[in-house]
């Protein structure tokens, strides 16, 4: 019985062994964190809504979509360093994969005082330019103040994450983020219910959470000279850190688009009222766990596909992504399932205001499908990624939500004003997000069966 347990909970190696069954043994631990990852944000919308109220509900969703934006550039140098590090742990080169790893953590120190630095004086400015209703602008900016200035344990947990899964180490990162996690709990029940600081304590309560974590990631990977060497001389800068850019920056920006294209909708969103963007905190709170098996897949078939390239061994990541996509995609099929037919109670979880259960169960119906495309283009994707090829995918988010996405929500609500609705229909927000979905996977698998991603592995 322990050996089974640690085999599901240790380190794999996915140059070894059935390529599904590496892919399995690697994403559980890391979809059961990523759940709790996103319990982060989950808890802080239940604990305001429940003692603050729906406004303040309003404030924490309206608040996301903007530091979303601001942390792009650790969504790069994290995806370059799981690509980098994945890659060269396949070949056995350890002085590169100390190389950079040791850039990892110095870039991340100069893009935290780089993000404190340009996000102070931008917070305010763009809640008002997206029209936040002044019921809630004052909420919003002092969640996002404190999420600023706290980002650091959020940006090196992300990076320090991105290197174990490089490494094959999924579970780690999951033990951490357990324990940050019911920390994190108890301490918005305190700041919230106990203190009554409202939204000010659930940001606190995350920032201090996810320190936590990053702190243990820092010891875990000190304890793993076995496979690399973390000394002085690799924290120096040298050109991995533009190796690394130049890998992650794509997944960065496609970071940054999707939040961007987020903020803008926001400002759509706004237009419709607090009942409104209430309900959408409430979708985007369910959406979270529902598109966390295919980003576990999906960083899975990164790890997967970024070994095995760095292995030499292209026929058995072609094996991998057939196999782990078709995975992907019965997964899905099962989440999509349970919101169809639970929808209408995870929504009660957030709030007591019936009729903000049903309008946030009826439009989270219209995204379900999506889902199951969104597995397709998740797993598709990771393999190109993991192969080097960081900008197929970047292309194929720019061309489906700021081409098709953002124009279609936009021209929807224009398409459906009458006098009764003079802002449109607020339908317009989820049809245009799962039209972009299912266009993005179409296109992904089209992009992946051209077989360009082959050639971008390092040298």
């Amino acid at each position: 019985m322990l050996e089974k347990i640690e085999r599901l909970f240790g380190q794999v190696d996915m140059t070894k062994g059935r390529p599904w069954e590496r892919i399995v043994l690697f994403t559980v631990p890391m979809l059961i964190g990523n759940i709790a990852q996103q319990l982060y944000n989950t808890v802080d919308s239940i604990v305001v809504g429940r003692y603050v109220g729906d406004n303040a509900l309003a404030a924490v969703g309206s608040a996301s979509p903007i530091f979303n934006l601001l942390l792009v550039l650790f969504v790069g140098i994290s995806m370059g360093a799981s690509i980098m590090v994945s890659q060269y742990y396949g070949s056995r080169d350890r002085e590169n994969l100390s190389r950079t790893i040791g850039s990892s953590i110095t870039l991340t120190f100069l893009s935290v005082i780089l993000l404190i630095a340009a996000g102070t004086f931008a917070i305010r400015p763009v809640l008002e330019l997206l029209d936040t209703p002044a019921s809630i602008i004052d909420w919003c900016s002092d969640y996002l103040m404190i999420l600023l200035w706290g980002n650091a344990g959020l940006a090196y947990y992300n990076i320090l994450c991105g290197i174990l899964r490089g490494l094959g180490d999924s579970v780690s990162a999951l033990v951490y983020l357990l324990i940050a996690t019911v920390i994190n709990i108890a301490l918005d029940l305190w700041f919230v219910a106990g203190l009554n600081m409202g939204v000010a304590g659930v940001a606190l309560a995350t920032v201090i959470a996810q320190m936590i974590s990053a702190i243990l990631c820092v010891f875990k990977l000190r304890k793993m000279t076995d496979l690399f060497d973390l000394k002085l001389r690799y924290l120096k800068p040298d050109g991995t850190m533009s190796t690394v850019l130049r890998l992650g920056l794509p997944s960065g920006v496609t970071q940054a688009i999707f939040s961007l294209a987020m903020v803008v909708v926001q400002s759509l969103t706004n237009s419709f009222g607090e009942m409104v963007i209430a309900a959408n905190v409430i979708i985007m709170r369910v959406d979270g766990f529902a598109m966390m098996p295919n980003f576990s897949f999906g960083t899975a078939m990164t790890t997967f596909a970024g070994q095995n390239v760095g292995a030499g061994d292209f026929d058995r990541v072609r094996k991998g992504a057939l196999q782990g996509t078709l995975i992907a995609v019965a997964t899905s099929a099962l989440v999509t399932g349970a919101i169809l037919l639970f929808g209408r109670y995870l929504m009660a979880i957030f709030t007591q205001t019936e009729e903000l259960v049903i309008l946030s169960a009826n439009m989270m119906k219209i995204l379900a499908v999506g889902y199951i495309a969104m597995a397709v283009t998740q797993s598709l994707s990771g393999v190109m990624r993991g192969a080097g090829d960081t900008m197929t995918p970047m292309w194929i988010s720019l061309l489906t939500t700021v081409v098709i996405r953002v124009p279609l929500a936009y021209g929807i609500a224009w398409m459906t004003r009458t006098p009764q609705l003079p802002q449109g229909r607020y339908e317009c927000l989820w049809i245009s997000l799962l039209s972009s979905w299912v266009l993005g996977a179409v296109i992904t698998a089209f992009f992946y069966k051209l077989g360009g991603w082959k050639k971008k592995a390092l040298r």
